[in-house]
């Protein structure tokens, strides 16, 4: 059977740009590949396709072959059976899988466990002429503002992402108020500001800023608009996407793909595309790799470079921006299957969680050269990270972990603690396994999520846990609704506040999560903002932009 591939003439945000761009033209009522494999009719194929991607390719990968989660290509698939692979999906696993008991009907459950021992489609790859054409100012750069045009104490506006309605909430921390529901891409992982920076005016510092979609789109905000405004521009850069960063000098913006693997800079200023990059290559074993994911990628706070994690390389780039018609790139080996990092409170040093290889990976943005692989426990996931003062070992980074209840914590000082430096200081056990970890420098506690944990009690709190005393201080239950999960911490500006996600992992229109607001000192609930979809991920304008972790 021949299979080609035509962009699909659905629309809407819960299909994703990737299932648009892969659906099949296929003659008949079913699809399959030989008469001896599971089949699908074309319209069920789709809907698994579209599910797939969504929930799964994450940590799968686009074409299956595994990262962060196992390999699902047909011939490890079809060893397992449709009926162990209805548990799996339903249940979870021990080692960091979520149930999706409670996100995907058993009908959808059955459907995906046949999806995944079927061949995977191959999406098709993006030009930058097709960026061109998908690039939209809504704006013109010419008409900005001079001046804050909302009278709001902006540096304490916390952006969250609102996942699964393609949007992000503006919402005033003082006043604990939505100031604006943007539109954005698909399943925004990560906004990013340009940082301060020797190059970049202070009072611009955090008023931009970009978000990458799952769907590739590359969207700009403007915090001094009015809120039916604060969307100035976007362009697609990939079909299926992660990060983004800006440069120091706030030139240049720049997103990285998951399909086609490749990274883009486009003109930060006006969001038009510049050049492609592409992340294709030999990874750290020797072995050519074609969908080579772009994972993490950061501003190097210290130089003119961004660091651009090469996922299933195993490689830290660090791409000088000074010149991108002569792009210079150091390509540090490290540890395959590089996922989310932080920087060590210098900026000198980038901590990135080589998850599926259970380790943490440090690298030296001055002598662009790896400096240590550290053994940890079972995927470490440390998100956007938390560097705190441990009493024994000095200053200390900080991971929880996708595949295990526990917390680790290692030194982060060669300088003041040369003996302590990149050795394990110190586990807690939590509860369960989670996805991030956060801190401020004027708490006395770091904050971890258990996110990954299967049972709803669990899934639905956050452990707060003493830098002096390394023990878990309180155990915060944010709700019991089933379905509902407990996710990601950030703090306010100035460090009083912690906001955490009641996250709703259903497809709902209507808002179906809230934030509940802690006192950073008292740990006692203090107010609550409702009326958000699926919130997830919070940006702090001040703590990000000033590299507060």
């Amino acid at each position: 059977m021949t299979r080609s591939f035509r962009p699909s003439v659905r629309t809407g945000i819960s299909v994703s740009t990737l299932s648009l761009a892969i659906s099949l033209t296929i003659g008949g009522a079913g699809i399959a590949a030989q008469a001896a494999t599971p089949t699908l009719s074309e319209a069920d194929f789709e809907a698994s396709k579209t599910t797939y991607f969504q929930r799964c390719a994450g940590c799968h990968g686009t074409l299956r072959k595994g990262a962060t989660g196992k390999s699902l290509e047909p011939k490890e698939t079809m060893k397992l059976g449709q009926e162990r692979l209805e548990k799996i999906i339903k249940f979870g696993t021990e080692g960091g899988m979520n149930n999706f008991d409670d996100i995907m009907t058993e009908d959808e459950i059955k459907k995906m466990a046949t999806y995944i021992q079927m061949e995977p489609p191959v999406p098709p790859e993006m030009s930058l002429a097709l960026m061109k054409e998908r690039h939209k100012v809504f704006v013109d750069p010419k008409d900005y503002p001079t001046k804050p045009l909302h009278g709001r104490n902006w540096k304490n506006f916390f952006l969250v992402i609102e996942r699964d309605v393609g949007k992000v909430a503006v919402i005033d921390g003082d006043k604990k108020e939505v100031v604006a529901h943007v539109p954005t891409g698909y399943a925004v992982h990560v906004l990013k500001a340009a940082e301060h920076h020797k190059n970049l005016k202070a009072k611009d510092a955090g008023r931009f800023w970009y978000t990458q979609g799952r769907d590739g789109k590359l969207t700009k905000i403007d915090l001094w608009q009015t809120p039916d405004k604060m969307k100035v521009a976007e362009v697609q850069i990939a079909y299926d996407a992660r990060d983004v960063a800006v440069s120091g000098d706030g030139k240049y913006v720049v997103g990285g793909g998951y399909w086609p693997p490749h990274f883009v800079i486009a003109d930060a200023h006006t969001m038009e595309p510049l050049k492609v990059v592409s992340a294709r290559g030999v990874n750290v074993d020797g072995e050519y790799v074609n969908e080579s994911r772009v994972a993490a990628i950061y501003d190097t706070p210290n130089h003119p470079s961004w660091l651009v994690s090469m996922k299933e390389l195993g490689q830290m780039w660090q791409v000088d921006y000074s010149d991108i018609d002569n792009l210079k790139i150091t390509k540090m080996d490290t540890a395959k299957f590089l996922h989310d990092g932080f920087y060590d409170p210098t900026g000198r040093y980038f901590q990135i969680a080589a998850n599926a290889s259970n380790q943490m990976v440090v690298v030296d943005t001055k002598t662009q050269k790896l400096t240590k692989l550290i053994d940890v426990d079972k995927l470490p996931h440390p998100g956007p990270g938390a560097n705190w003062v441990d009493p024994k070992c000095g200053p200390v980074g900080g991971t929880t972990h996708l595949g295990v209840g526990k917390v680790t914590a290692w030194g982060n000082d060669p300088v003041g603690h040369k003996d302590q430096a990149w050795k394990i200081c110190y586990e807690v056990e939590t509860d369960g396994p989670g996805l991030f970890i956060r801190t401020h420098p004027k708490s006395d506690y770091y904050w971890a999520d258990q996110t990954k944990h299967p049972e709803p009690e669990v899934q639905q709190s956050i452990q707060v846990i003493s830098k002096e005393t390394r023990e878990i201080v309180k155990t915060l239950r944010l709700t019991d609704k089933p379905g509902y999960a407990a996710v990601h911490i950030e703090f306010n500006n100035d460090g009083t506040e912690v906001w955490t996600s009641v996250w709703n992992r259903s497809d709902s229109k209507e808002p179906n999560g809230e934030i509940i607001i802690f006192d950073a000192k008292t740990l006692e609930e203090k107010a609550r903002v409702k009326g958000l979809f699926a919130p997830t991920g919070k940006f702090n304008v001040h703590n990000r932009v000033n590299h507060v972790t």
